[in-house]
C-alpha cells in the first residue's frame, strides 16, 4: 500500500469513526468501498484525526499557549510568596509537553506503523529533530530567570540520554544537564520524589496523569477520572495539562453512543 492510499485512508477512518464503519458497505459506491477495506489493513488509521488535531490544528496551538500562560501566573504568584526562590522547583514531563514529536507519529501513521508500540522511538531519540511546544521555551526561561530549580522528568530511555541533552540543549532550554534531567528508571513518582527531597515543587506539567500523581500510572480509566474529579482543585493551579490527542490510555475506549434512531435533515 502506497503513502497516500494509507494516508486517505486514515483521513476516511477519522472521519467516518468506528461506528460508521460497521455497516457501510451496501451503501458505498466502489471506491469508498475500496478504501474502507484499505481501512481495514491499516488500523493505525484510526489515529489519524486525533494526530492531525495535535499537528496541525491552530486550537491545539491556543491550548498549549493557555496552560502556560496560567502557569506563568501560578508561578509568579509562588515566587512572590516564597521566603527563597530557589528553593522552588517546576517539574516538567518532555513528550508533547515541552517537545513536540508528531512528525515521527505521523510518519509511522504514513507507513501504517502502530505508533504506539514505540519500537520507532528510539533511533528518533538519537536522530529525530523535535519542535518546542508553543509557550514551553519562554515559560521555562522565565522560571530560570526567577531562580527557580527545573526538572525535566521523562520516560525516555536513561541508556540514550546524552541524545535527549543534546537535543534540550539545540533547543536553548535552561538547566540542561545529567542532573536536571531524569529519564526511564524508577517510576515518575520515584523520581519526582527526588526533587522534593532538596525543593518545594510548586508546579507539575505534563501531557499525562501520571506526569502528576502515582494514582494515574495503570490504572482503569474509570479509575483516573474519578481521581480527576477528586482532585479538581489541583488542575490549573499546582497541576497544569498540556493536550495531548495524539495518544494515550484513553485511545481504545468505546465510545458512547446517543441511542435514537438516526434522522437525517437538510438546513
Amino acid at each position: 500500500m502506497t503513502r497516500t492510499t494509507i494516508l486517505g485512508c486514515a483521513l476516511l477512518a477519522g472521519l467516518a469513526g468506528p461506528a460508521a464503519a460497521q455497516d457501510t458497505t451496501a451503501a458505498a459506491s466502489p471506491a469508498e468501498a475500496d478504501s474502507q477495506a484499505a481501512a481495514a489493513d491499516c488500523p493505525v488509521a484510526a489515529f489519524a484525526m486525533g494526530l492531525r488535531f495535535q499537528q496541525q490544528s491552530a486550537e491545539i496551538r491556543a491550548l498549549q499557549l493557555q496552560a502556560y500562560n496560567i502557569a506563568t501566573e501560578k508561578l509568579d504568584a509562588a515566587v512572590k510568596a516564597a521566603p527563597d526562590p530557589a528553593k522552588l522547583a517546576v517539574v516538567t514531563d518532555l513528550d508533547e509537553t515541552v517537545i513536540d514529536n508528531t512528525p515521527l507519529l505521523a510518519r509511522d501513521l504514513a507507513d501504517c506503523h502502530t505508533y504506539d508500540a514505540w519500537d520507532t522511538w528510539l533511533p528518533w531519540e538519537r536522530d529525530g529533530k523535535p519542535t518546542l511546544i508553543p509557550g514551553a521555551k519562554e515559560f521555562l526561561d522565565h522560571a530560570d530567570s526567577l531562580g527557580v530549580a527545573i526538572r525535566y522528568v521523562s520516560d525516555r530511555a536513561d541508556e540514550q540520554k546524552d541524545h535527549t541533552l543534546a537535543t534540550l540543549t539545540e533547543l536553548g532550554l535552561p538547566q540542561v544537564s545529567p542532573e536536571t534531567v531524569l529519564l526511564l528508571g524508577p517510576p515518575k513518582v520515584e523520581r519526582r520524589d527526588l526533587v522534593a527531597a532538596d525543593h518545594q515543587i510548586v508546579l507539575l506539567l505534563g501531557d499525562t496523569l501520571h506526569d502528576f500523581d502515582a494514582r494515574f500510572r495503570k490504572t482503569p480509566l474509570e479509575d483516573q477520572k474519578a481521581t480527576v474529579a477528586g482532585e479538581a482543585g489541583k488542575w490549573g493551579t499546582e497541576w497544569i495539562v498540556l493536550p495531548n490527542a495524539a495518544y494515550g490510555t484513553w485511545s481504545e475506549a468505546p465510545l458512547t453512543e446517543w441511542d435514537a434512531e438516526p434522522v437525517i435533515e437538510e438546513w
